[in-house]
C-alpha cells in the first residue's frame, strides 16, 4: 500500500514539476524580448538593443572563460603529478616551481596540514564575517542597515604551496623562505541588502604568486624568531568570478578595473616595499623589519630593440606595414614607460631610469614591449628575467641582447648598473660632477632619502559640524582602507562609531614633498594621536640645497593640522646621515609633534673597469653617444595651467615642460614631466592627463596625450614624445597643451583643468632646461 502511494505521489509531482519548467522557460523567454519591446516602446534606435546584445555576448564569452581558467587551474592542483607527467616534455611554462627550478622544495607534508586545517579556517572566517564584519558595515550607512552575509563557504580547496625555496647563506641571522602560493578553490560568499533586494557575491578565486617570509631576528630564547615579516615580491595573478549584481564586473571593460581594484587594495599593504611584520617578543624595533635601508640602486639604460614584429598593417593586413615601438619595465611596483619610436621596427631608445632594490635575491626586472596605436597598443613581446638583481649587484655591469618572448622575433639592448650606498657624505662630490648620460627627463641621482613615519600627538582637534547634522549616509569607507584595517587588525567598528558620533578628533594623514615629488601615507580615522609606521623613499640631487617639507592634513586635505621642513643638509652633519627623534609642528598646537626617521644614503658609483673587457669597446662607444646627446637636448620654459586670470598666479596649476632640438637626430623632443597643484574635478579628486597639439596641422598628426594617473593633483608623467621636423619646420609651429581629466561616458565631472598656447619662435630650441 506503501510503494502504490509513493507511486502514486510522484506520478502526482511529474506534471507540477514539468508546469514549473514550462514557466521557467517562458519567463527567460520574456526576459530576452524585454529589451527589445522597451526599445520600440520608447522609441529608441535599434543601435541601443545591438550594443546590450554585444555587451552581453562579451559578458558571457568572458566569463565562461573565467570559469574555463579555474576549472583548468583546480584540476592542475588536485592532479599534479599526471598534468607535470604529461605536459614534461611538451612545454615548461605551466609546470610547478619545483620542476622549474631545481632549488626549490615540494612541501606535501605543509599542504596535508594546511588541507585539514582548511574547513576551521572556513569556521574562523565566518565568524568574523558575520559576526564582526556585517554590524560594522550596517552602522556605517542608513542604506546598509540590511546588509547581511547569507552565504560563507570557502570550499574544500585550500591554498596550496607549490614549493618553497630557503635562503641561509646571505644572513646568519635571519630565515629567508620564498613560498610558490597557488589558490584556485570555489570559495563562494554572498551578500544581500535585503531593503533594495540587491544580491552579490563571490563564486571562485584564482592567487598566484611568491609571497617572501622573513623570519628575524634569530635570538637565543623562545621563541627563538623575533617577528615575521612577508610580503610578495612583485603583485599576484588575482582572477575573480563575481555572482549577482556584481555579475556586471565581469563585463571585459569592467573586469579589469574590478580586479585592478582589488589588486591594489592588497598591493598596498603586502607587495614591496610594503611589510606586514607580526612581531613575536616584545621590545623589538620593528620599523628596522618593516622598513629596512634599501639594498641599492639599479641603473637601466633601455638602450634599443632590433628585429621586433610589424603590427601595423594595411588592406586587412594584405601589406604589411611596421610598429611604433615603445617599452615598459617593471621592478616590483615600480614601472617605467619609454617615449614611442614612429614607423620602425628597430628604434632606439637610449633612456635611463633608476630603481631601488629592497631585496636581494628576489626582486626581478620585467620588460614589455608594446605598438602604439591610436585605440589599442598592440604586445610585441615581454622579457622576463628571471635572473634576479642580485646577480647585477655580484657583476657591478651587465649589458646583454635579451630575447623578447611570446614574439614571432625580436630582442631587447640593456645595460644595467649596480649602484652601492653609503652611510657618508665624502662621495658627494663626485656624483654632483656627473653629466645626464642618456634621454633622460631628470639628472641621476647623487643620493636617496629613506624616511619611516612613525606616529604624532597631540594633534588639533578639529571643529566640525554639531552631531546632529551629521548623516550616515554622507560616509562611506573605500576599499583600500577597509582592507588595510582588516590587514593590520584594527577596529573597523570603532573607526565608524567614532565619525558616526560627530568625534571632533582629526583623520591625520601626512603629505612628505621633496622638490617636485609629493607622496602621501594612508589615513588613520578619528584620533589626534596616530601612528601611521610608513616608509617613503626620495632620490635626491643635491642634497645641500633640497629640503624635506612635510604637512599634516585631515583626510580631506583642506584642512591643514601641521607644517614641517627639514633641510636634507642637517642630515649631511649627523651620525651616519639619520635622524630618529621627535620633530615639533609649526602651525599647529603647543604640544603638537611628529616621530620620523630620516636616513640619506649616497650613491657610489662603480669604476667602469669592473665591467669585463670583453665589453670595454661597446660600452666606451654608448657613453660617447649618450654623452654626445647630452649637449643638443632640451630647452627651457616656465609654463601655468589657467582657466583666465594671470598667468604665473600662484594660486594656479601649473605643468613642467620641456621642449628641445636634437641637431643629431633632427627632430623636435617635447618631454611632460608632471603637473601640480591642480583643482580637483570631483570629491574624489582628478584623474588628469595631458594632450597636446603642435599647430599648424591639418590631419592632427602631431597629437599626443600621456598616461593617465588616477587620483592626483599632483601626478609624474615624465613622457617624451619626438617629431621628425626640421629646425625651421619646429620654429613655425605653436605648442597647443591642454591638462584634461579622463572622465567615463555620460560623467557631469568637468574635463578640461586648463590650457596652455605657446609660439615654438619665441624660445631658443638649442639650450636651456626643463623649468615650471
Amino acid at each position: 500500500m506503501a510503494v502504490g502511494e509513493d507511486a502514486g505521489s510522484a506520478s502526482a509531482e511529474t506534471p507540477g514539476r514539468h508546469a514549473v519548467s514550462v514557466l521557467l522557460a517562458f519567463g527567460k523567454c520574456l526576459g530576452a524580448l524585454l529589451p527589445v519591446y522597451l526599445a520600440g516602446y520608447f522609441g529608441l534606435s535599434l543601435c541601443f538593443v545591438v550594443l546590450g546584445l554585444v555587451v552581453y555576448l562579451g559578458w558571457r564569452q568572458h566569463r565562461d572563460g573565467k570559469q574555463a581558467r579555474l576549472n583548468t587551474a583546480m584540476y592542475v592542483l588536485e592532479n599534479e603529478r599526471d598534468f607535470t607527467t604529461t605536459r614534461l616534455f611538451r612545454s615548461r611554462r605551466d609546470l610547478p616551481a619545483w620542476v622549474n627550478f631545481p632549488d626549490v622544495e615540494k612541501v606535501e607534508w605543509l599542504n596535508k596540514i594546511l588541507q585539514q586545517a582548511w574547513p576551521f579556517v572556513g569556521q574562523y572566517l565566518e565568524k568574523l564575517l558575520v559576526e564582526t564584519i556585517a554590524p560594522t558595515i550596517r552602522t556605517s550607512s542608513a542604506h546598509l542597515q540590511t546588509f547581511s552575509f547569507t552565504k560563507v563557504d570557502l570550499g574544500d580547496k585550500a591554498v596550496k604551496v607549490v614549493g618553497v625555496k630557503a635562503h641561509t647563506e646571505h644572513d646568519k641571522r635571519q630565515v629567508l623562505l620564498d613560498l610558490y602560493i597557488s589558490y584556485a578553490g570555489n570559495v563562494e560568499i554572498n551578500v544581500e541588502i535585503k531593503k533594495y533586494f540587491c544580491k552579490a557575491g563571490v563564486k571562485g578565486i584564482q592567487l598566484h604568486g611568491k609571497l617572501r617570509v622573513i623570519l628575524e631576528p634569530l635570538i637565543g630564547d623562545v621563541p627563538l624568531v623575533g617577528a615575521v615579516t612577508m610580503f610578495f615580491i612583485r603583485r599576484p595573478k588575482l582572477d575573480i568570478n563575481w555572482t549577482g549584481l556584481t555579475n556586471l564586473l565581469d563585463i571585459p571593460c569592467l573586469n579589469a578595473m574590478s580586479d585592478t581594484m582589488v589588486m591594489d587594495a592588497i598591493a598596498s599593504f603586502l607587495v614591496l616595499p610594503n611589510r606586514l611584520t607580526v612581531p613575536l617578543v616584545a621590545d623589538l624595533h620593528v620599523a628596522q623589519l618593516r622598513s629596512p635601508l634599501p639594498r641599492g640602486i639599479v641603473r637601466i639604460h633601455l638602450v634599443e630593440a632590433e628585429n621586433l614584429a610589424a603590427k601595423d598593417t594595411f588592406i586587412k593586413g594584405v601589406i604589411a606595414g611596421k610598429s611604433d615601438p615603445y617599452a615598459v619595465l617593471r621592478v616590483g611596483t615600480q614601472t617605467f614607460t619609454s617615449h614611442h619610436v614612429d614607423n620602425n621596427l628597430n628604434p632606439q631608445w637610449r633612456e635611463m631610469y633608476e630603481v631601488i632594490v629592497h631585496e636581494v635575491p628576489g626582486q626581478e626586472l620585467e620588460v614589455e614591449v608594446f605598438d602604439k596605436d591610436p585605440d589599442q597598443d598592440d604586445f610585441l613581446g615581454r622579457y622576463y628575467c628571471s635572473l634576479d638583481l642580485g646577480l647585477v649587484k655580484e657583476s657591478r655591469v651587465l649589458e646583454e641582447w635579451f630575447t623578447l618572448k611570446d614574439a614571432p622575433s625580436g630582442k631587447v639592448h640593456l645595460r644595467l648598473e649596480w649602484l652601492s650606498l653609503l652611510p657618508s657624505a665624502e662621495r658627494l662630490n663626485e656624483n654632483q660632477n656627473l653629466t645626464v648620460s642618456s634621454k633622460t627627463p631628470d639628472p641621476p641621482s647623487a643620493a636617496i632619502l629613506t624616511v619611516y613615519l612613525d606616529q604624532a600627538q597631540d594633534l588639533p582637534i578639529v571643529e566640525e559640524p554639531a552631531a546632529e547634522s551629521f548623516h550616515s549616509t554622507d560616509f562611506a569607507l573605500p576599499l583600500h582602507v577597509i582592507c588595510g584595517i582588516l590587514i593590520r587588525g584594527c577596529s573597523v567598528g570603532s573607526v565608524l562609531m567614532q565619525m558616526k558620533k560627530g568625534n571632533k578628533d582629526p583623520s591625520p594623514m601626512v603629505q612628505l614633498s621633496v622638490q617636485d615629488t609629493t607622496k602621501e601615507s594612508r589615513t588613520v580615522y578619528g584620533t589626534n594621536n596616530p601612528v601611521w609606521e610608513d616608509a617613503f623613499t626620495f632620490f635626491i640631487q643635491d642634497p645641500r640645497k633640497q629640503d624635506l617639507d612635510i604637512q599634516v592634513k585631515d583626510d580631506d586635505r583642506s584642512l591643514t593640522l601641521g607644517t614641517l621642513s627639514i633641510p636634507l643638509s642637517r642630515l649631511l652633519s649627523s651620525t651616519e646621515l639619520s635622524m630618529d627623534q621627535w620633530f615639533q609642528l609649526d602651525n599647529s598646537g603647543p604640544a603638537s609633534r611628529i616621530y620620523m626617521n630620516a636616513v640619506l644614503r649616497v650613491r657610489l658609483v662603480h669604476p667602469i673597469k669592473d665591467v669585463p673587457a670583453a665589453k670595454m669597446n661597446l660600452i666606451s662607444v654608448y657613453d660617447l653617444c649618450q654623452f654626445t646627446d647630452t649637449f643638443v637636448r632640451a630647452c627651457c620654459a616656465c609654463f601655468c595651467v589657467c582657466r583666465g586670470g594671470v598667468a604665473g598666479d600662484s594660486g594656479r596649476g601649473q605643468v613642467k615642460v620641456t621642449i628641445a632640438y636634437s641637431a643629431e637626430e633632427n627632430r623636435l623632443v617635447i618631454i611632460i614631466h608632471a603637473c601640480r597643484n591642480l583643482p580637483p574635478c570631483s570629491k574624489d579628486g582628478s584623474d588628469p592627463y595631458v594632450s597636446f597639439l603642435l599647430q599648424p596641422d591639418k590631419n592632427r598628426s602631431t597629437k599626443r596625450k600621456t598616461s593617465i594617473k588616477k587620483r592626483d593633483l599632483n601626478p609624474e608623467f615624465n613622457e617624451r614624445f619626438d617629431f621628425d621636423l626640421s629646425l625651421e619646420e619646429a620654429t613655425q609651429r605653436r605648442l597647443d597643451l591642454s591638462v584634461k581629466n579622463s572622465v567615463s561616458f555620460m560623467s557631469r565631472e568637468r574635463e578640461l583643468i586648463g590650457k596652455l598656447h605657446l609660439d615654438l619662435n619665441q624660445l631658443d630650441l638649442k639650450a636651456g632646461i626643463p623649468q615650471w
